[in-house]
């Protein structure tokens, strides 16, 4: 057998499990990892440095499927090339708690490095993964850090915005060893892509300043495909699309260029067609010859000599070693948490600015911080004075301007934290965290640690009016699994909520205030914070049950308004205790016996957010909220119109003090 005899029967190989899995599941898509497995086969024999048996080996190339409906050609590719996922496993696909779902999940499968599955999100995530390969490359040196970023992309992912926000990014950073192909099959699940799209993908990355091959016909051509891809891979001032013009489910003599290909298309007749054109035994299924299985664990066996190699360069490393052991951990240099500033009590400083601050005193102990701002990086806190920026020529810097492209750099910040070595920070104002939601529900689903900045938090943003003044968004993000949503209320809760965001093995949300906010007492060191919740005061008379006849419990700006208003009450002889209660997440982790001493059972308690009421009934008896879209004037005239001020909480806490007492009688 000469070896291009065994490369076909390799690539026949991944073809039959791409129509096997689906088949077997009754679920998936099969014809573009069929059109596509000449192209995996090339990555993962001819190209690509990985170590199946090390699968984090950090100076590994990376790989993205981008179109993630495709996950039946990375699967066929992991177990082929000796990763921990066996035969059982492609047989499982789709199944309940297999590790073959649907879509490639990160951390639920050794070698998938990135959640993909809503188009374009990949896209995204390939430059993230070439952002922090070239910074850490700079701050460490290519005996660190040396390795190339490989997407697959298709119609769909192109088609959607996000690609062309991560795209105009990448150009502008020239990001070189980034190599995206773009598998251009003309086919949606509608029909020919031409039946809404039309673009000249190649002239539109060139704009963006991409380098760029059409390759044409060449999906079947090895050698084409292995030429373009180095070629790309040479490239270093800027990133690489290679467009290949591939035919979805070939070879099947029924389904090629099908669009009802793009799902589970084939009949069990259909695919015993396909594999007797392949040469392959039409009965057979997850057949894979004993000559394919030591030839592609051939190809995986050699990324272990690379790796040893590293290894040694990283043991003889002569810079600053505590610095990269830090960056590689995603943690601070030991101490770095006596950098955090502190505030003195009766100070005002909007939480946004605090943040900011940490921020810039965070970034000479811990090395892995980095990020900026959507075009908001001064408003947002995210400006890092004296940082150089992130640039072609300066990768070493630690400021990334993310331009206005939320979306782009949600999924970018992913593709960061998925790397390693980085902590990213993003910011923008809150309400247009609509704009970055998928990839922050991805961040959550992977447990990557980003931190969003996300300012200007309520209708306090004022005169910009209700389209820039958030009122659902608390709720919203908080039905979020795996995101904590932090509303600090001062600057010494930023700094604890900055805390354990870096110790945190997932996104974190800090929601901060675009006005100045009075830095309250006790707050400064106190580990309620890290509890989600915990008691500020307790005013007014004592009882004879040592419990407080109501409690105030609000988040951020709102705890200084409900300290206000429980004195007004205290003078009036009520007994009242103010809690702060910056993260549900955190505090719903506590046990029942600490959230029974903050918030009793027994107790009656007025929520105090501003925002909607939505989900507060969990720990409140009432709620003073704004259920309805702001206004725009000065925004403390928004706030006390719509009654999140003192006189309007205490009142609304004397008649809940009625109401009980009407029921007592």
């Amino acid at each position: 057998m000469t070896t291009d005899d065994l490369e076909l029967r390799a690539i026949n190989t991944i073809r039959g499990l791409a129509m096997d899995m689906p088949q077997a599941a009754n679920s998936g898509h099969q014809g573009t990892a069929m059109a596509l497995a000449p192209l995996a086969h090339v990555l993962w024999t001819r190209i690509m440095r990985y170590d199946p048996q090390h699968p984090d080996w950090f100076d590994r190339d990376r790989f993205v499927l981008s179109a993630g409906h495709a996950s039946v050609l990375l699967y066929s590719m992991l177990h082929l090339t000796g990763y921990d996922l066996s035969l059982d496993d492609l047989k499982a696909f789709r199944q309940w708690e297999s590790r073959t779902p649907g879509h490639p999940e990160r951390g639920h499968t050794a070698g998938v490095e990135v959640t993909t599955g809503p188009l374009g999100q990949g896209v995204g995530n390939g430059v993230g993964l070439g952002v922090a390969e070239a910074h850490l490359r700079a701050q460490f040196g290519a005996e660190v850090c040396d390795h190339h970023t490989f997407v697959i992309c298709g119609d769909g992912d192109l088609s959607e915005g996000i690609s062309h926000e991560a795209a105009s990014l990448a150009g502008h950073l020239g990001l070189g060893r980034l190599v995206y192909i773009y598998d251009d099959n003309h086919i949606t699940i509608d029909g020919p892509t031409e039946l809404a799209l039309t673009d000249d993908a190649a002239k539109r990355f060139e704009a963006y300043g991409w380098d760029v091959q059409n390759l044409g016909e060449a999906a079947n051509d090895l050698d084409a495909l292995e030429r373009a891809i180095r070629q790309a891979m040479a490239v270093e001032d800027k990133p690489s699309l290679i467009v290949v013009r591939s035919h979805i489910a070939y070879p099947s003599p029924t389904l090629t260029d099908s669009p009802a290909a793009h799902g589970k298309a084939f009949k069990d007749e259909d695919i015993a067609e396909t594999k007797k054109v392949m040469g392959m035994d039409p009965e057979a299924t997850f057949a894979i010859s004993d000559e394919v299985a030591q030839y592609y664990a051939a190809a995986g066996a050699k990324g272990a000599e690379q790796r040893a190699a590293w290894e040694q360069r990283l043991a003889a490393y002569s810079g600053d070693r505590a610095a990269l052991d830090a960056a590689l951990a995603q943690t601070g240099i030991d101490g770095w948490e006596s950098a955090l500033p502190t505030w003195e009590a009766g100070e005002k400083v909007a939480t946004r600015v605090a943040s900011g601050q940490i921020f810039a005193a965070l970034i000479a102990t811990v090395p892995g911080l980095m990020g900026g701002g959507a075009d908001l990086s001064g408003n947002t806190g995210t400006l890092i004075k004296g940082q150089e920026p992130f640039t072609a020529d300066t990768p070493g810097g630690r400021q990334l301007y993310f331009g206005i492209r939320e979306h782009g750099m949600g999924s970018i910040m992913n593709g960061m934290a998925a790397h390693g070595g980085v902590i990213p920070v993003g910011g923008t104002f809150f309400v247009f965290a609509d704009y970055m939601r998928p990839p922050v529900r991805l961040a959550a689903l992977s447990k990557l640690q980003v931190i969003y900045s996300w300012t200007h938090d309520s209708v306090g943003v004022g005169e910009d009016g209700p389209t820039h003044q958030p009122i659902e968004h608390l709720a919203s993000l908080r039905a979020m699994p795996g995101l904590r949503v932090v509303r600090p209320a001062d600057a010494n809760e930023t700094a604890t909520a900055w805390r354990d965001a870096l110790g945190f093995d997932g996104p974190t949300a800090l929601v901060l205030s675009r006005q100045d906010l009075p830095v309250l007492e006790g707050t400064a060191g106190n580990d309620g914070v890290s509890r989600g919740a915990y008691i500020v005061a307790e005013l007014g008379p004592e009882t004879e049950d040592d419990l407080p006849e109501i409690i105030l419990v609000g988040t951020g700006s709102e705890v200084s308004v409900c300290l206000e208003a429980g004195l007004q009450l205290a003078s009036e002889d009520v007994a009242v205790r103010v809690v702060s209660m910056p993260c549900w997440e955190d505090f719903d982790e506590q046990d029942e016996e600490y959230q029974a001493y903050v918030l009793p059972a027994e107790a009656l308690v007025l929520s105090v957010e501003a925002g909607v009421t939505f989900g507060w009934e969990r720990w409140a008896s009432d709620s003073v909220g704004i259920d309805r879209f702001g206004a725009s004037a000065p925004g403390s005239l928004v706030l006390d119109n719509l009654g999140i001020n003192p006189a309007h909480v205490a009142e609304r806490a004397r008649a809940l003090l009625a109401e009980l007492d009407e029921l007592d009688d």
